[in-house]
């Protein structure tokens, strides 16, 4: 089988050279030249900042914001490092601000508690003592009440052996005594152990509301999915609120993520999920670096509760996707591009030895941080950074989207722990990725023996008007890997229904850019064929799109069909195709082809074809490099002569080009700048007799 796929890259590679770009090694022959035996000998830096890979612009920013005390918000893909970047920011303040809050009873107005603020490590010492001082009281207060139970026994004894001691020869009132015991005892449970004396103790000593030792750093806390009073402070019921069995306000108070992440940093991802109120609190909370703590519930007791303005000057750090600046507070991002950056992280970067480098340093940093998992050898870390690569999608590119790579990284770590092995091998990887597949590669592998089962799509011969096509399964904007699959399109020609013109009628579960796409298939169709389509319908079938179509990478194929089915010329079926087309019939790139190409592998074609421009993009396994041929096409007479097969094709591939499109010699105005060209020469008309009008009255 001759290797297209080789031959191009073959000449790729050439120009590359001769136009001074250095080509990388394969990574099984790079990973020999570095010096390490295992990841264990693979140093990790200490600094969390210095851990993060691939986004050094990101990184001198943040340094930047940490020491300038600047709000950032980072936009990225999932995985790509957000969290990671906020949390390093922490390692450049200073530890010499942090400071501790306390709550103090308000003997004025005790739903408004004090609040104090005071040196990180001195909260504990004061509560300490004022604890120790209530203490102190307490005893003495029950030593007081001890003295008073056993007088009222003493007294109540001495009543009723009163009339003994008399001598008049009375009898013993032992009630006397019992009740007077009893009493005592009341009175001693009552003031000694009772809830009344414990009140007291809260009444007098202040409450911790944030709290430091003198080793901590500062405060990283993250906020993300946070209700408001998780986030901005609250109050809790009280269920006891009269009879002297209340809880004093100022011990009821809770400190909220904003006030807790005082002096350091406050991290949201998903931003766009706060409600508009909490962001509008927030932006208060910024901008005052002090909020007050009330109860977020109306029906509770704590709502009649309000401290008095608590610290919260920390450094915001936002975060999400794109999509998440529409549900922002526009006057929130305002506030934070006005005082500080907003950071879009790559999703991925170059293909180089130094890049390369960092992903070996990635994959020791997953096995100290899990810490259940063995060291990776040379092998290993090879098979993980060729996964990382076709992950990217690009070739000369490694992915960013780290997170779901450290996936696979403990998935072969517990495959070797499992076998008792202490070392991770190639072999682990390879077994991992067979088990560590997402939920839509684990569909798509099912619905592809289902489709082979019930013979949805044919791998072989050859049929008028069906062409294999290749689409994405749920490419989910928040995974890095695709999952392809077959995606059967039938065409078929028939008399128009109307007399008035053709219509083009595709079924499936199309979206709006594949619907748009279709329709573009009659200009397309028009211009190849030489002749008029209106007294035709071209009816188009998407088989098996149960969840929906989107895109156009489709085109491509739906146009092939089209034509075999109006020329009546076959398509060979041991062929699939994708790409996208311009109605110029200019093969134009598309996303996830290796995934796509490996799908059709899977399924059994022996070649595919796809735009020339996404060939440096088809990083395919090595299991299925000798199973399929790569073609790579750049126009539409490209597809038919590698994709028609039979009587007809050399015919119809002459008349195709033969044919020249239409050339456009003179500027065609569109009718509102028709409007414009005759309104501006109405003008100049006026503007002229105006001028002549003028011109006769300086004569006269």
């Amino acid at each position: 089988m001759v290797d297209r796929v080789t031959e191009e890259q073959n000449k790729d590679e050439k120009s590359s050279k001769d136009s001074g770009k250095e080509e990388m090694q394969p990574i099984d022959s790079w990973i020999k030249s570095q010096k390490f035996k295992t990841t264990e000998d693979v140093d990790v830096p200490e600094r969390l900042l210095d851990q993060v890979i691939g986004q050094d612009q990101a990184v001198d920013i943040v340094r930047k914001a940490a020491e300038q005390k600047r709000h950032v918000m980072l936009i990225g893909d999932p995985g790509t490092g957000k969290s990671m970047v906020a949390r390093a920011m922490t390692a450049f303040l200073p530890k010499e601000e942090l400071e501790d809050i306390i709550a103090y009873p308000n003997n004025e107005d005790s739903n408004t508690p004090h609040i104090r603020v005071v040196p990180g490590g001195k909260a504990k010492e004061i509560v300490k003592v004022q604890r120790a001082e209530a203490k102190k009281k307490k005893e003495q207060q029950s030593s007081m009440i001890i003295t008073i139970v056993f007088m009222i026994i003493a007294l109540s004894i001495f009543a009723a052996i009163f009339p003994i001691l008399s001598g008049n020869g009375g009898e013993i009132h032992i009630e006397y005594a019992i009740f007077g015991v009893i009493a005592a005892v009341m009175i001693f449970l009552i003031f000694s152990r009772g809830a009344l004396t414990q009140r007291q103790e809260l009444h007098q000593v202040p409450k911790i509301l944030v709290a430091h030792d003198k080793t901590d750093t500062p405060p990283f806390l993250d906020a993300t999915a946070a209700h408001s009073g998780a986030l901005l402070g609250d109050v809790r019921h009280d269920p006891f609120q009269s009879a002297g069995l209340e809880t004093p306000p100022h011990q009821l108070v809770e400190a909220g993520a904003i006030h807790r992440a005082h002096k350091g940093v406050l991290y949201i991802d998903e931003i766009n999920t706060l409600n508009l109120p909490s962001q509008q609190h927030l932006l208060t909370a910024i901008q005052e670096k002090k909020f007050q703590i009330t109860g977020q519930s109306d029906r509770s007791f704590g709502a009649m509760v309000k401290t008095e303005p608590v610290p919260c000057d920390f450094i915001l750090v936002s975060a999400g996707n794109l999509d998440a600046l529409k549900g922002m507070h526009p006057a929130l991002r305002s506030r934070i591009r006005g005082y500080g950056y907003e950071i879009y992280l790559n999703s991925s970067m170059t293909d180089n030895d130094e890049n390369r480098a960092k992903l070996i340093r990635f994959v020791a940093q997953e096995v100290d941080k899990d810490g259940k998992i063995s060291h990776f050898d040379k092998g290993a870390v090879a098979e993980i950074i060729h996964e990382d690569q076709r992950r990217a999608g690009r070739k000369g590119k490694l992915s960013l989207r780290l997170r779901e790579l450290g996936g696979l990284i403990r998935a072969a770590g517990d495959i070797a722990f499992e076998k008792g092995d202490k070392i991770v091998t190639q072999k682990h990887v390879l077994q991992a990725k067979k088990i560590a597949k997402s939920l839509e590669q684990q569909v798509v592998d099912r619905a592809i023996e289902q489709r082979k089962d019930y013979r949805s799509f044919r791998i072989h011969g050859e049929e008028i008007g069906v062409v294999n096509g290749l689409a994405v399964h749920s490419a989910d904007p928040s995974m890095s890997e695709f999952s392809g699959m077959i995606l059967p399109i039938v065409a078929e020609v028939t008399p128009a229904g109307s007399r008035s013109e053709g219509r083009i009628i595709a079924t499936g579960k199309l979206g709006e850019i594949a619907r748009e796409s279709v329709l573009n298939i009659s200009a397309i169709a028009k211009k190849y064929m030489g002749r008029d389509i209106s007294s035709h319908d071209i009816h188009i079938q998407f088989i098996g799109t149960y969840e929906g179509l989107e895109g156009d990478s489709a085109s491509l194929s739906v146009i092939t069909a089209v034509i075999s089915a109006m020329e009546g010329v076959p398509i060979r079926q041991d062929v699939a195709m994708t790409g996208s087309l311009s109605i110029r019939g200019t093969v134009l790139p598309i996303g996830g082809v290796t995934a796509k190409v490996e799908a059709a592998a899977e399924a059994g074609i022996k070649k595919v074809i796809v735009p020339k421009s996404n060939l440096n993009d088809v990083l395919i396994e090595d299991k299925y490099a000798e199973k399929i041929e790569v073609i790579p096409v750049e126009t539409l007479n490209d597809v038919l002569e590698n994709a028609l097969t039979g009587a007809g094709k050399d015919e119809l591939l002459r008349r195709l080009k033969n044919m020249r499109p239409p050339k456009v010699t003179g500027k065609v105005e569109l009718e509102s700048e028709k409007k414009i060209s005759a309104s501006q020469d109405f003008r100049k008309k006026e503007q002229k007799s105006h001028d002549f009008s003028g011109s006769s009255l300086e004569k006269e």
